[in-house]
Protein backbone atom coordinates (compact mmCIF):
# COMPACT_ATOMS: atom_id res chain seq x y z
CA UNK A 1 0.00 0.00 0.00
CA UNK A 2 2.69 2.44 0.80
CA UNK A 3 4.18 2.04 -2.50
CA UNK A 4 0.81 2.69 -4.15
CA UNK A 5 0.64 5.88 -1.99
CA UNK A 6 4.12 7.32 -3.25
CA UNK A 7 3.22 6.69 -6.71
CA UNK A 8 -0.02 8.61 -6.55
CA UNK A 9 1.84 11.74 -4.72
CA UNK A 10 4.47 11.04 -7.76
CA UNK A 11 1.28 11.47 -10.10
CA UNK A 12 0.21 14.33 -7.73
CA UNK A 13 3.36 15.96 -8.64
CA UNK A 14 3.34 15.57 -12.42
CA UNK A 15 1.24 18.70 -13.33
CA UNK A 16 2.76 21.02 -10.66
CA UNK A 17 6.58 19.88 -11.28
CA UNK A 18 5.55 21.06 -14.86
CA UNK A 19 5.33 24.47 -13.92
CA UNK A 20 8.14 26.74 -13.17
CA UNK A 21 8.13 30.08 -11.62
CA UNK A 22 8.17 31.79 -14.97
CA UNK A 23 4.81 29.58 -16.11
CA UNK A 24 6.98 28.37 -19.44
CA UNK A 25 5.58 24.74 -20.27
CA UNK A 26 7.36 21.96 -19.02
CA UNK A 27 10.07 20.81 -21.65
CA UNK A 28 9.70 17.64 -23.90
CA UNK A 29 13.29 16.30 -21.74
CA UNK A 30 11.64 16.92 -18.35
CA UNK A 31 8.97 15.07 -19.61
CA UNK A 32 9.94 12.36 -21.04
CA UNK A 33 12.38 12.06 -17.68
CA UNK A 34 8.87 12.50 -15.37
CA UNK A 35 7.60 9.34 -17.39
CA UNK A 36 10.58 7.59 -17.44
CA UNK A 37 10.54 7.63 -13.43
CA UNK A 38 7.03 6.82 -13.67
CA UNK A 39 7.42 3.69 -15.51
CA UNK A 40 10.20 2.41 -13.02
CA UNK A 41 7.54 2.75 -10.06
CA UNK A 42 4.76 1.36 -12.08
CA UNK A 43 7.16 -2.00 -12.98
CA UNK A 44 8.21 -2.15 -9.24
CA UNK A 45 4.47 -2.09 -8.21
CA UNK A 46 3.35 -4.61 -11.05
CA UNK A 47 6.50 -6.82 -9.99
CA UNK A 48 5.37 -6.92 -6.17
CA UNK A 49 1.66 -7.28 -6.89
CA UNK A 50 2.95 -11.02 -8.59
CA UNK A 51 2.31 -13.95 -7.05
CA UNK A 52 5.64 -14.85 -5.18
CA UNK A 53 7.58 -18.21 -4.51
CA UNK A 54 8.97 -16.32 -1.33
CA UNK A 55 8.07 -13.75 1.26
CA UNK A 56 8.88 -9.88 0.01
CA UNK A 57 10.71 -7.96 1.98
CA UNK A 58 9.07 -4.83 3.42
CA UNK A 59 10.46 -1.22 2.07
CA UNK A 60 12.41 0.31 4.97
CA UNK A 61 10.58 2.88 6.73
CA UNK A 62 13.33 3.89 9.22
CA UNK A 63 16.84 4.99 8.46
CA UNK A 64 20.14 5.82 9.85
CA UNK A 65 23.36 7.73 9.04
CA UNK A 66 26.10 7.97 11.55
CA UNK A 67 28.12 10.58 10.27
CA UNK A 68 27.40 13.87 8.33
CA UNK A 69 30.77 15.06 9.13
CA UNK A 70 31.47 17.68 5.89
CA UNK A 71 28.56 17.57 4.35
CA UNK A 72 27.04 20.58 3.21
CA UNK A 73 23.76 22.01 6.00
CA UNK A 74 21.59 24.79 6.35
CA UNK A 75 20.84 25.87 9.85
CA UNK A 76 22.29 25.14 13.44
CA UNK A 77 24.43 22.12 14.35
CA UNK A 78 22.96 21.84 17.42
CA UNK A 79 19.54 21.81 16.12
CA UNK A 80 17.76 19.00 17.82
CA UNK A 81 15.74 17.61 14.45
CA UNK A 82 17.44 16.66 11.09
CA UNK A 83 16.62 16.40 7.90
CA UNK A 84 18.50 15.14 5.30
CA UNK A 85 17.89 15.19 1.63
CA UNK A 86 18.66 12.52 -0.98
CA UNK A 87 17.88 14.73 -4.21
CA UNK A 88 19.06 14.62 -7.90
CA UNK A 89 19.12 18.14 -9.38
CA UNK A 90 17.89 16.65 -12.60
CA UNK A 91 14.65 15.88 -11.47
CA UNK A 92 11.72 17.92 -11.59
CA UNK A 93 10.33 16.61 -8.07
CA UNK A 94 13.23 17.75 -6.62
CA UNK A 95 12.63 21.16 -8.50
CA UNK A 96 9.32 21.13 -7.09
CA UNK A 97 10.64 20.41 -3.48
CA UNK A 98 12.77 23.47 -3.55
CA UNK A 99 10.49 25.97 -5.29
CA UNK A 100 7.61 25.33 -2.66
CA UNK A 101 8.04 22.83 0.22
CA UNK A 102 11.21 23.90 1.23
CA UNK A 103 11.01 28.19 1.58
CA UNK A 104 8.22 26.85 4.35
CA UNK A 105 10.41 24.46 6.40
CA UNK A 106 13.47 26.56 5.92
CA UNK A 107 11.25 30.06 7.52
CA UNK A 108 9.57 27.96 10.07
CA UNK A 109 11.99 25.45 11.05
CA UNK A 110 15.69 25.78 10.01
CA UNK A 111 15.74 29.71 10.28
CA UNK A 112 14.24 29.33 13.43
CA UNK A 113 17.20 26.75 14.85
CA UNK A 114 14.77 23.53 15.17
CA UNK A 115 15.79 22.08 12.27
CA UNK A 116 19.31 21.35 10.27
CA UNK A 117 19.07 20.71 6.74
CA UNK A 118 21.53 18.62 4.97
CA UNK A 119 21.92 17.54 1.74
CA UNK A 120 22.93 14.56 -0.04
CA UNK A 121 23.53 13.09 -3.77
CA UNK A 122 21.87 10.39 -5.41
CA UNK A 123 22.10 10.58 -9.33
CA UNK A 124 21.27 7.67 -11.22
CA UNK A 125 22.72 6.85 -14.39
CA UNK A 126 19.33 7.62 -16.45
CA UNK A 127 20.35 11.17 -16.12
CA UNK A 128 23.04 11.53 -17.83
CA UNK A 129 23.83 14.93 -16.47
CA UNK A 130 23.06 14.34 -12.81
CA UNK A 131 26.70 13.01 -12.06
CA UNK A 132 28.36 16.54 -13.45
CA UNK A 133 25.88 18.72 -11.39
CA UNK A 134 26.27 16.75 -8.22
CA UNK A 135 30.29 17.44 -8.99
CA UNK A 136 29.62 20.92 -9.48
CA UNK A 137 27.92 21.70 -6.49
CA UNK A 138 30.26 20.14 -4.55
CA UNK A 139 33.27 21.90 -6.25
CA UNK A 140 31.00 25.22 -5.60
CA UNK A 141 31.73 23.93 -1.64
CA UNK A 142 35.45 24.79 -2.49
CA UNK A 143 34.31 29.06 -3.18
CA UNK A 144 31.11 29.20 -0.77
CA UNK A 145 28.85 28.76 -3.25
CA UNK A 146 27.37 25.26 -2.48
CA UNK A 147 23.95 26.76 -2.11
CA UNK A 148 23.63 29.16 -4.72
CA UNK A 149 24.82 27.30 -7.48
CA UNK A 150 22.90 24.00 -6.17
CA UNK A 151 19.50 26.19 -5.96
CA UNK A 152 20.08 27.77 -9.55
CA UNK A 153 20.78 24.27 -11.05
CA UNK A 154 18.04 22.92 -9.19
CA UNK A 155 15.59 25.66 -10.68
CA UNK A 156 17.17 24.53 -14.40
CA UNK A 157 16.96 20.97 -14.48
CA UNK A 158 17.02 20.70 -18.27
CA UNK A 159 20.04 22.76 -18.71
CA UNK A 160 22.69 20.89 -16.70
CA UNK A 161 25.22 20.54 -19.40
CA UNK A 162 28.36 21.99 -18.68
CA UNK A 163 28.58 25.00 -20.86
CA UNK A 164 24.86 26.11 -18.85
CA UNK A 165 26.48 25.52 -15.40
CA UNK A 166 29.62 27.37 -16.06
CA UNK A 167 27.06 30.19 -17.25
CA UNK A 168 25.14 29.89 -14.08
CA UNK A 169 28.44 30.33 -11.91
CA UNK A 170 29.41 33.29 -13.87
CA UNK A 171 26.57 35.08 -12.64
CA UNK A 172 27.00 33.82 -9.15
CA UNK A 173 30.85 35.92 -9.54
CA UNK A 174 32.24 32.41 -9.38
CA UNK A 175 35.89 31.37 -10.57
CA UNK A 176 34.34 29.43 -13.66
CA UNK A 177 37.98 28.20 -14.69
CA UNK A 178 38.43 26.75 -11.11
CA UNK A 179 35.03 25.39 -11.28
CA UNK A 180 35.59 23.65 -14.82
CA UNK A 181 38.57 22.51 -14.15
CA UNK A 182 37.08 20.67 -10.46
CA UNK A 183 34.40 19.03 -12.65
CA UNK A 184 36.67 17.62 -15.24
CA UNK A 185 39.17 16.50 -13.44
CA UNK A 186 36.73 14.56 -11.31
CA UNK A 187 37.65 15.48 -7.88
CA UNK A 188 34.56 14.60 -5.61
CA UNK A 189 33.29 11.89 -8.20
CA UNK A 190 34.17 9.53 -5.47
CA UNK A 191 32.32 10.98 -2.46
CA UNK A 192 28.94 11.49 -4.88
CA UNK A 193 29.13 7.81 -5.04
CA UNK A 194 29.83 6.88 -1.76
CA UNK A 195 26.68 9.03 -1.64
CA UNK A 196 24.89 6.76 -4.05
CA UNK A 197 26.08 3.69 -2.14
CA UNK A 198 24.67 4.91 1.16
CA UNK A 199 21.42 5.72 -0.15
CA UNK A 200 21.21 2.59 -1.15
CA UNK A 201 22.22 0.73 1.92
CA UNK A 202 19.28 2.90 3.89
CA UNK A 203 16.59 1.91 0.82
CA UNK A 204 16.54 5.28 -0.70
CA UNK A 205 15.80 4.30 -5.08
CA UNK A 206 14.10 7.83 -5.88
CA UNK A 207 14.50 10.93 -5.18
CA UNK A 208 13.99 13.38 -3.35
CA UNK A 209 13.91 11.18 -0.71
CA UNK A 210 14.37 12.55 3.28
CA UNK A 211 15.32 11.01 6.70
CA UNK A 212 13.52 13.15 9.04
CA UNK A 213 14.25 12.26 13.34
CA UNK A 214 16.06 13.30 15.93
CA UNK A 215 19.42 14.94 15.68
CA UNK A 216 22.10 12.06 17.30
CA UNK A 217 25.16 13.98 17.61
CA UNK A 218 27.07 14.62 14.08
CA UNK A 219 24.07 11.81 13.06
CA UNK A 220 20.43 11.22 12.45
CA UNK A 221 17.84 8.18 13.32
CA UNK A 222 14.23 8.60 11.52
CA UNK A 223 11.60 8.13 9.44
CA UNK A 224 12.56 7.66 5.46
CA UNK A 225 9.96 10.34 3.31
CA UNK A 226 9.86 9.45 0.23
CA UNK A 227 8.82 11.83 -2.53
CA UNK A 228 8.16 15.78 -2.85
CA UNK A 229 5.73 15.95 -0.28
CA UNK A 230 3.70 19.16 0.72
CA UNK A 231 4.72 21.34 3.33
CA UNK A 232 2.02 20.33 5.52
CA UNK A 233 3.31 16.45 5.63
CA UNK A 234 6.54 17.75 6.98
CA UNK A 235 4.85 20.21 9.45
CA UNK A 236 3.01 17.49 10.63
CA UNK A 237 6.29 15.34 11.35
CA UNK A 238 8.64 17.91 12.76
CA UNK A 239 5.83 18.74 15.21
CA UNK A 240 5.40 15.01 16.39
CA UNK A 241 9.52 14.96 17.03
CA UNK A 242 9.76 18.49 18.84
CA UNK A 243 7.11 16.82 21.72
Amino acid sequence: MKKFLVFATCLAALPLAAQKSDKKPMTQQQGDEILQELRQIRQLLEKQAKPATAPQEEAPTRAKIADLTGVSMLGSKSAPITIVELHRLSVPFCQHFHMTTFADIKKAYIDTGKVRFYSKDLPLDFHPNAMRAAMAARCAVEQGKFWELRDTMGANPNSLDMEHIVGFAANLKMDTAALRACIDGGKYKERVQSDVLEAMRIGANGTPTFIVGKSLGNGVEGELVPGAMPFQMFDQKLKELEK
